[in-house]
């Protein structure tokens, strides 16, 4: 097997995408089309199920892809031996999502960017479930997670940063008046904002609620953290998102604290899969999250 054909289908594997990967590996389509069928002609199996605009790894691709990124990998690493580099090099998959990626993680992005430059790094937003999927998979190569801290089966976890949670109105709305905490069941009767159902912190606080009232209460459903902050400035309901997210709009007085403490906690972490000989660049990545991270919490 050429490396050549590893490393294209590694980068189709990843992004799903004949077009997407041509586009990331600056080839013509048709050459990502033809090396691909080339790597399957060689190993006799089909690697990709084509299902219209559409494709997925089939049961042999799966199994080539982490084979394919550790191959990868190792050639990247002989070849820095053989030349002398000292700068670490390698392309990293990360998961993650919209909220970290937007509020906790540029800090560390731009470290890699501007010292880091032979590191290559792609940002995939997913929420936890799918992320820790793929990282068993060998799609990603880590994840980021906020949810409660708890033990995942086939992956290594390391606890960042607590991520308080606030619950945000507009300065208008008639909770925004209320003297007295408010509790639960104050809440089942407000109309309710929050990010799509998957969401750790809307999945928890939909429970919560449900718990209170016996069913699960209606939200006005945005797709982004943005738009659900734009919502709720503009008196469209309630919502509970990290407070990281909203501590610009608190400061300026956009949005209001309202005094109800959510009875869970989430955390950010870092998960890699178990049991695997990392490489240098992402034993790299994973100690200077856990630097960055911790040293920009330390600050807030």
């Amino acid at each position: 097997m050429e490396i050549r054909l590893l490393v294209t289908f590694e980068k189709v594997a990843t992004v799903l995408s004949f077009t997407r990967a041509a586009a990331e590996l600056k080839y013509a389509q048709s050459s990502v089309t033809g090396q691909i069928r080339a790597l399957e002609s060689s190993l006799g199996a089909e690697l990709f199920d084509r299902l219209g605009s559409r494709i997925r790894l089939t049961e042999a691709g799966e199994r080539l892809l982490p084979y394919a990124r550790q191959i990868i990998e190792l050639s990247e690493e002989a070849r820095a031996a053989v030349t002398g580099s000292a700068e670490p090099a390698g392309s990293l998959t990360v998961g993650t999502m919209e909220s970290l990626t937007s509020y906790r993680l540029p800090p560390l992005l731009e470290l890699f960017h501007h010292r880091y430059p032979g590191v290559r790094l792609s940002m995939r937003p997913t929420l936890g479930d799918a992320t820790r999927q793929a990282l068993r998979q060998g799609t990603y190569d880590v994840g980021f997670l906020m949810e409660p801290v708890a033990g995942h089966p086939g992956l290594e976890t390391v606890v960042l940063t607590a991520e308080p949670l606030v619950l945000v109105s507009s300065p208008r709305h008639p909770l925004a008046g209320d003297r007295a905490p408010l509790t639960t069941e104050d809440l089942t009767a407000a109309q309710l904002v929050g990010t799509e159902p998957g969401c750790p912190y809307r999945d928890l606080f939909e429970a919560e609620l449900a718990g209170a009232a016996g069913q699960s209460p209606p939200f006005m459903e945005f797709g982004t953290i943005e738009a659900t902050k734009r919502g709720v400035a503009g008196g469209l309901g309630v919502a509970l998102l990290p407070r990281m997210t909203v501590r610009a709009e608190l400061a300026s007085g956009e949005l209001t604290e309202l005094d109800w403490k959510p009875p869970f906690q989430l955390y950010t972490q870092l998960a890699w899969r178990q049991g695997e000989r990392l490489p240098r660049h992402l034993r790299l990545f994973i100690d200077e999250t856990v630097r960055v991270l911790r040293e920009q919490t330390r600050s807030e």
